[in-house]
This record gives C-alpha cells, sequence and structure tokens, in this order.
C-alpha cells in the first residue's frame, strides 16, 4: 500500500494502542459531586442516582422536600439532607462496519474511522471510571456486549471490531443472509434493550440507510440517555470532481461514471442535498448531537475539539 492509499482496517493490536491517544482526552470523572437538590433547575445528567451523605441545617434555597423531619424534630430546627450525585454511568458504544463504510477516497475507509472512534472512546470512558459497552455490527452479524467496568471488557470489544472488519472486508461481495438483520435501526433497537437510564451513548456510522424508524429509535434512547451521533464522512460523498471517471463497487460489480457529465453532477448534488436534510431533520426531531469526521481526519484530535474540556460533545 502506498502512502496515498487509503487505510482499509485496523487491526486488534491497532485498537489496542489507541490507549495512548485516549488518554489525553477525558470524559467526566466518576466522581460525587455534592449536591442541595434545590430542585429549581433540570439536572443536564439524565438519570443519575442520588446517594446519601449527610444531614445539616436547613438554609433558603434548600428544597423543603429535602427536609429530615425525624432530625428537625430532634433537635427543634429544621434540618436538610446533603446527596452526593452518582458520577459513574454506563457508556455505550455503537460501532457500524456495515458495506457502506468499506469507501475511502482519502485517508482511511470509513470503517476504519468508525472502529478507531469506538476504540478512543471505550479506553476513554474506562480511564474515566465509567462502564464500558458496545454493539458492532456489519450488515450480516451484530454483536452485543454489556457494558462492565474492565479492561478485559474493553479488548473483548475490541477484539468483536476486528474480527467483524475483517469478516466484512472478506465477504462485501457476498449477498447477505436472508434471515440475518444486522443495520443500524437493529442495533438502536437493541441498544433500547441494552442501555441503562442515565447511559451516554455514541452512535458511530456514516448514516447513508437511515429510514423512518431510525429518528424514531434515536429519539427513544435519547429520552433517557445522552446521545451523541458521530457521522462518518468521505469528501467525496458530499462534492464530486469537476471531472474524470471514477468506478465505485457496486452489487454487481464496479459502477463507472463520467463526473463531467453535467447532469450526473445535478442529480449526485441534488441527492446529496436531500440527504443531507433528510438526516439533519432525523437528529433534530430525535435530539441527538450530531458531529461529523471526514475519513482524512485523525480521529483522536477530532475528539478532542468534541469533546471538550468536560468530555461533552457540543
Amino acid at each position: 500500500m502506498t502512502a496515498t492509499e487509503p487505510a482499509t482496517h485496523i487491526s486488534l493490536p491497532g485498537l489496542i494502542r489507541l490507549q495512548a491517544d485516549a488518554r489525553a482526552l477525558k470524559l467526566p470523572a466518576a466522581r460525587p459531586v455534592r449536591s442541595r437538590q434545590a430542585g429549581l433547575q433540570r439536572s443536564p445528567r439524565r438519570g443519575r442516582g442520588m446517594a446519601f451523605a449527610e444531614v445539616r441545617q436547613y438554609q433558603p434555597g434548600d428544597d423543603i422536600r429535602s427536609i429530615d423531619w425525624r432530625v428537625t424534630a430532634r433537635r427543634q430546627s429544621p434540618h436538610t439532607k446533603l446527596y452526593e450525585e452518582e458520577r459513574e454511568r454506563p457508556v455505550l458504544l455503537l460501532c457500524d462496519l456495515g458495506p457502506s463504510l468499506f469507501f475511502a477516497s482519502t485517508g482511511a475507509y470509513k470503517q476504519v474511522r468508525s472502529a478507531q472512534l469506538v476504540g478512543i472512546l471505550a479506553w476513554l470512558a474506562l480511564w474515566s471510571g465509567d462502564q464500558v459497552g458496545g454493539i458492532v455490527f456489519n450488515g450480516r452479524e451484530l454483536t452485543v456486549q454489556r457494558p462492565a467496568r474492565r479492561k478485559k471488557s474493553v479488548l473483548r470489544l475490541l477484539d468483536t471490531i476486528a474480527r467483524q472488519q475483517r469478516v466484512a472486508r472478506e465477504e462485501q461481495d457476498l449477498p447477505p443472509a436472508k434471515d440475518t438483520v444486522a443495520d443500524l435501526d437493529t442495533a438502536l433497537q437493541e441498544a433500547r434493550r441494552v442501555a441503562h437510564t442515565g447511559s451516554r451513548i455514541f452512535v458511530v456510522s456514516d448514516f447513508l440507510n437511515i429510514t423512518p424508524d431510525t429518528s424514531r429509535l434515536l429519539g427513544s434512547l435519547a429520552r433517557h440517555n445522552t446521545v451523541s451521533a458521530l457521522r462518518v464522512i468521505d469528501p467525496l460523498e458530499l462534492k464530486l470532481p469537476d471531472s474524470g471517471r471514477f468506478a465505485i463497487a457496486g452489487e454487481d460489480g464496479p459502477v463507472w461514471f463520467d463526473s463531467s457529465n453535467p447532469r450526473f453532477q445535478q442529480a449526485y448534488a441534488q441527492r446529496v442535498r436531500q440527504h443531507t436534510a433528510a438526516l439533519t431533520e432525523c437528529f433534530r426531531t430525535a435530539g441527538v448531537q450530531p458531529a461529523s469526521v471526514m475519513t482524512g481526519d485523525q480521529p483522536a484530535l477530532v475528539l478532542q475539539t468534541l469533546l471538550g474540556p468536560r468530555g461533552h460533545i457540543g
């Protein structure tokens, strides 16, 4: 492979080496935070548990629902309970390695970027003290791994990613099994079954094959969890070169097209606009946080910008 050819796959050792990139990033640490439960503002962390910490004298602004009436009666002055917010939470990573991700015009195949993003996020969550789980799917196979706070769990997830991309690459020319469904919507359905309330969920995909159900499934997850959609894109998917003949893989073999054809350029641009509008509406309706990663980008640098100092994609 020459330096200009896109990387087509990543091995398990390569995914393990992403630990170094993850250590440079930061998710919210799994440490308790003292709270007075004032009750006037909605917490940005959905579904977090509250653990009792101590009782102290009531202060203006405290939630009257937190008053400890037994202590109040015994001491003859209002006292309220303090709680610690449970910051540890499961992180669920959905990794799309489907046929449409076996493509790139620069950098690395979309499926490589998808695997790298999930790998970095998995290590990042583990170092932050969170439980890590994942759903890996490639159009022919879907594997679910429930969240756990163990390095062995992360290694198992990365091994699944390395194996599924290898199998997918070897079998991408074969028709999918008729009784097998391993697409994005199926993965989102599985995520609803696996995710605990208050989870942080990252969906890494190219989102080329969304359906009318995709927004509903994403929205169902986002109602009780923090959901981020990381869209992996190749520049060629946004705009064709002005001229030249190109070949792309199709179900029946290579398909050639001439990008200098004005009618083809117009039809392609219209298709891109329609899909972009549909995807924007899908994310907006679902209430998820979208971000884009190009095949020519370095995943660690993109995540460093997206996550920010508090680990929230903004």
